[in-house]
């Protein structure tokens, strides 16, 4: 998924997510994408804990 930022009338951060014609989808700020984006893990740091774990 690509987002493109873009700021608030605030001045906020925003993602902004579009679709293959380039109508947005979804907007959020930068702030709760980020938080999202945190909480899920990698299949990187997935497949490091399987094997620490072994």
């Amino acid at each position: 998924m690509k987002r493109t930022t873009h700021r608030s009338v605030k001045g906020t951060k925003l993602y902004a997510v579009r679709d293959a014609r380039g109508r947005f989808v979804d907007i959020q700020t930068y702030k709760r994408a980020h938080a999202a984006d945190m909480r899920e893990k990698s299949k990187a740091e997935v497949t490091a804990k399987a094997r620490k774990k072994k």
